[in-house]
């Protein structure tokens, strides 16, 4: 028993530098790119593209979500260089349910262990689900669930206050360079999320190193009439990259899972985590978040009882 208490103990403490080291590493490259791309890019020329008129914005959207290989976590420092450049909210969820669930990493390793067929069908239910909660949120007014900050950039916030026109001070807060404003306004944006960073991974590895495999296929086996609410349910807290989802999905179903509860369970984990949902405390209101996780557990319920249907 101590082996196995040890073996999970060592597991999570892995997990959790592995994922640690691998979040930052992204946030801080992906905010830095964004932040690059803004200084090319005018946000009136985001906001042109990803305006949603005639429902193109939210195509586009969902395109762009499907060829960056964003994970669940890595979607939100993108997500607030669209909040700040003023893209149509909605085209902004759509990205934001998207980018996840259909990266390039998934979509390859879908087609290489399930087939054209399921993958073909799983992109048209991620691109469909998340073009319409999309277009319905924005239309229901959830944009006013946005928290006021997300909107601000650091950068603009960090200036000096009584410094006159001309006065030096105002000058020596500027970065002359600005390879470097764009790292400084990058670094701040990092900071205040690091402790919801920290406390998501810090969870999302303990549930990933004391969770059984064996476990998960018990409660989600074919027999169980609520395996598929069940594994969207699991999926979410069970943070796991896109390289390994696919595969512990394959081997979940060789123990046992059905393969609706297997698809509820690759749309819970992949589109979203509790690490995921931490961080985007720093953005949304409660409110909003719960939106959020109702379109991922749909989705996920849904396309496991109509997979189960179909195939």
């Amino acid at each position: 028993m101590f082996n196995i208490t040890q073996d999970m103990v060592m597991d999570t403490l892995g997990m959790f530098a592995f994922l640690a080291a691998e979040l930052t590493v992204l946030f801080l490259l992906i905010s830095y790119l964004v932040g690059v791309l803004q200084e090319y890019i005018p946000p009136a020329k985001i906001q042109s593209i990803l305006s949603g008129k005639n429902g193109k914005g939210y195509i586009v959207a969902g395109l762009l979500g499907a060829i960056t290989p964003f994970c669940s976590c890595s979607t939100i420092p993108f997500l607030k260089g669209l909040l700040r450049a003023k893209a149509g909210f909605g085209t902004m969820m759509v990205f934001l349910f998207a980018s996840p669930l259909l990266n390039p990493i998934i979509i390859g390793l879908f087609t290489v262990t399930f087939g054209i067929k399921v993958t073909v069908f799983y992109f048209a239910i991620a691109m469909g689900v998340s073009v319409i909660a999309g277009y319905s949120l924005e239309k229901f007014g959830f944009e006013k669930y946005v928290k006021a900050q997300a909107y601000i950039d650091p950068e603009l916030g960090s200036k000096p206050t009584g410094c006159g026109t001309g006065t030096s001070c105002g000058e020596q807060k500027e970065p002359v360079n600005r390879w470097l404003k764009i790292w400084l306004s990058t670094w701040r944006d990092f900071k205040k999320v690091l402790p919801y960073l920290i406390v998501g991974i810090a969870l999302g590895s303990m549930i990933y190193g004391f969770m059984p495999t064996a476990f998960v296929a018990s409660i989600a086996s074919a027999d169980n009439p609520f395996a598929i609410p069940v594994a969207a349910v699991i999926g979410i807290p069970l943070y796991i990259r896109a390289e390994a989802v696919i595969p512990l999905s394959a081997a979940l179903a060789a123990k046992g899972m059905g393969l609706g509860a297997v698809m509820a369970l690759i749309i819970g984990s992949a589109g979203a985590s509790l690490t995921e949902v931490i961080l985007l405390k720093s953005l949304f209101k409660n409110t909003m978040i719960a939106a959020f996780l109702f379109v991922i557990l749909g989705m996920a319920v849904g396309a496991g009882f109509l997979y189960q249907f179909i195939f």
